[in-house]
């Protein structure tokens, strides 16, 4: 017998599932997914933008970093609700201030607390805020930059927060996930106003939120007395900038312009000499050490 020719065998069956996928009229039969990716990009960018996010948007491998840890924060939430009761759910009491997860200074030697205070929250109003703004902003991002991108943005400003915390307001206490939250917030809006173009409509959006969420972080800190304790809001503005840091050198295109670019090594090198001051300055000159 003579040698096949490869090119004139019948498709593999592959190739029939995607012509199923096909309309009469040509167009591709859109996905669940899909279908997802097109209603964030007509919320989320200009007209112009859409075809880039739609091309480099996938949900293979799905958004797990943030459905994760959303999960695990609810979950902390309901076990300091329930298993540890409250008198009321709408802010929580000493359950979360004698946690080993909150930030506090005097127990700033415990270094994981500059991270696990992300886990824990100090009401509804708090869980419920940061769970829908890290969802409605992680999910569309994650599909582009994937987990890891998402994770190194999100924990940078988890971290950011607590160090700035510890520096601007080094007596107060410290608990939520909005350093982590603020970090995709100036993540994505570095993102879409380098890359995307991102409109006044957008814009505006964006700073309703933000000032909708710095309102009730003010109102914790300076009017609220959450069980004796003073919650810091200035994690906000360490994980917004860390996101609009961190956020330029993971959300970008990794090519050699990039590494050419002054601003992507501006931005490591800056959150670098934040990191080491911060660690210097609680080891060394923090007023929580007296």
């Amino acid at each position: 017998m003579g040698d096949v020719d490869l090119e004139q065998q019948e498709p593999f069956p592959v190739e029939r599932q995607d012509e199923k996928r096909d309309l009469p009229d040509g167009r591709r039969k859109l996905g669940c997914c899909d279908k997802f990716q097109q209603s964030v990009s007509r919320w989320m960018l200009p007209e112009d933008a859409r075809s880039t996010y739609l091309q480099r948007a996938n949900c293979c491998p799905p958004p797990v970093f943030i459905i994760a840890i959303s999960v695990v924060e609810l979950s902390m939430f309901i076990y300091y609700a329930v298993w540890k009761p409250q008198k009321q759910w709408v802010t929580l009491e000493e359950g979360i201030w004698n946690s080993r997860l909150t930030y506090r200074a005097e127990y700033r030697q415990e270094a994981w607390r500059f991270l696990s205070y992300m886990f824990v929250h100090a009401g509804v109003e708090h869980i419920v805020g940061n769970l829908f703004m890290q969802l409605l902003l992680g999910i569309p991002l994650e599909l582009v930059h994937k987990g890891f991108e998402v994770g190194m943005v999100y924990l940078a400003g988890v971290l950011a927060g607590s160090l700035a915390s510890s520096i601007f307001d080094p007596l107060s206490a410290l608990v939520g996930a909005s350093g982590g939250v603020y970090a995709l917030i100036g993540g994505y809006f570095m993102n879409a106003v380098v890359v995307s173009r991102l409109t006044c409509t957008m814009v505006i959006e964006e700073r309703l939120s933000v000032g909708v969420d710095f309102g009730f972080a003010f109102y914790r800190r300076f009017a609220g007395d959450e069980g004796g304790m003073k919650v810091s809001f200035v994690a906000h503005f360490g994980g917004i900038v860390a996101g609009m840091t961190v956020g330029y050198v993971f959300f970008s295109d990794y090519n050699k312009k990039l590494l050419k670019d002054p601003r992507f090594w501006m931005c490591i090198v800056g959150y670098l000499v934040f990191f080491l001051f911060a660690v210097i300055f609680n080891i060394f000159i923090s007023p929580a050490a007296s």
